[in-house]
């Protein structure tokens, strides 16, 4: 079976074709600056060069009847007809607590999905537009949600609940859900499947950094915490995203600068992070430059990444009672070997040695721990695209 996976922004659409049986991928590519002048295509098929393409796409069905078009194409195509996508994959940030795990969308469904935007405001309505945009497109083609929440609807409620009034969660659902369930999913299984080890046998903590980061305590295949919280913007410093801050920074920053709840928010969310604490870039790749080049600021943003991360290691292994594996993945995660260096360093009195060499490898699957070390410490470049493509085919 051929399965698309669409993954579906205010104003970028990604997508994938992904074959079922061999988990090849036929094609994948983006489209950009949806809505907006200059909108544009790129596609790829999977042993072809890439293409790119400027179209007017003024909205979202526009943008996938373009990647349909794509993926027709009599001369570039990879398929001669939209009947042989057997399944439509979409990528759905919040769930909140109605939805555990994949679902078949129906009417139900989305208006389930419409109903948990206010937890996502930014992200659901974007993904139901490409939602309703290919249900339109395709209307015979079975589709399937997967949320980035839903991985973590495991925890248990000492983990999720805040400490605020019950009456907030019983009346509004405020309390921690988490997000990139779809990679802490597919990298600790993956794993357990390098390690050769039983799933649920094991105590792992993956680190999906990143310009977004969390991270995410996975007890016998389950997550039972996790770094985001209501939003993604609890946790660690990110690229441009505060993380854990006193929330009396806000009443203080507000009355100080004659800011509203919105402007704070716009500071937490864009202007913070690495980004506001070093005035130099969000871009871990800038920092280490800047920092090499004497910049005390940059290093110092480096270094209170590295030191958040290892707290939470820090905190999970407490949490689940030890750690077998420690795996590192996403941008930051899978191609910075000097900010794994500079973790594992911090935690190295769980018994951690760290192989160099392996270290110095990128974007692949590596063991970079030394034989002796008490707690596997791995590299798994996710995949969230192919999670879907599973997920997807085991709902169909």
């Amino acid at each position: 079976m051929y399965i698309l996976v669409i993954n579906c922004g205010s104003s970028s659409l990604k997508y994938q074709l992904i074959h079922s049986d061999s988990e090849e991928v036929l094609a994948k590519g983006i489209c950009e600056r949806i809505g907006i002048d200059g909108s544009k295509i790129t596609y790829q098929p999977g042993s072809g060069e890439k293409e790119v393409a400027f179209f007017p796409m003024p909205t979202h069905t526009q943008a996938i009847r373009k990647v349909l078009d794509a993926l027709t194409n009599e001369n570039t195509g990879v398929i001669k007809s939209l009947d042989e996508v057997g399944a439509v994959g979409h990528r759905v940030a919040h769930g909140g607590e109605t939805f555990t795990a994949s679902t078949l969308i129906t009417e139900e469904a989305i208006k389930a999905i419409e109903d948990c935007s206010d937890l996502a405001p930014l992200h659901n309505p974007a993904n139901l537009i490409g939602i309703r945009a290919c249900r339109e497109l395709m209307p015979g083609t079975p589709m399937v949600a997967v949320f980035d929440t839903a991985f973590h609807q495991t925890m248990p409620d000492k983990s999720y609940l805040y400490g605020l009034p019950y009456e907030y969660y019983e009346k509004y659902k405020v309390r921690r859900y988490g997000f990139h369930g779809t990679s802490h999913s597919y990298v600790s299984k993956r794993a357990a499947e390098f390690l050769g080890k039983p799933y649920d046998s094991l105590k792992t903590i993956v680190c999906h950094l990143g310009n977004g980061s969390s991270i995410s305590a996975v007890l016998n295949g389950k997550s039972v915490d996790t770094s985001m919280g209501l939003t993604p913007l609890e946790g660690l410093i990110m690229g441009t995203r505060s993380g854990d801050v006193d929330p009396g920074v806000m009443q203080f920053l507000m009355h100080k600068e004659n800011m509203n709840i919105d402007e704070m928010l716009d500071v937490l969310n864009k202007k913070s992070g690495v980004l506001g604490m070093s005035g130099v870039s969000s871009d871990f790749r800038d920092l280490e430059n800047a920092a090499g080049n004497g910049n005390k600021m940059a290093a110092t943003a480096l270094d209170s990444f590295t030191y958040r991360v290892a707290k939470y290691i820090g905190a999970y292994t407490a949490a689940m009672g030890g750690v077998d594996a420690i795996v590192f993945t996403a941008g930051v995660g899978e191609n910075d070997k000097v900010t794994r260096k500079k973790v594992c360093d911090h935690v190295s009195f769980l018994g951690i040695g760290i192989d160099d060499e392996a270290n110095a490898k990128c974007g692949q699957e590596v063991l970079i721990s030394t034989p002796d070390s008490r707690v596997a410490v791995l590299v798994i470049p996710t995949n969230e695209e192919l999670a879907i493509a599973r997920e997807t085919l085991a709902m169909v």
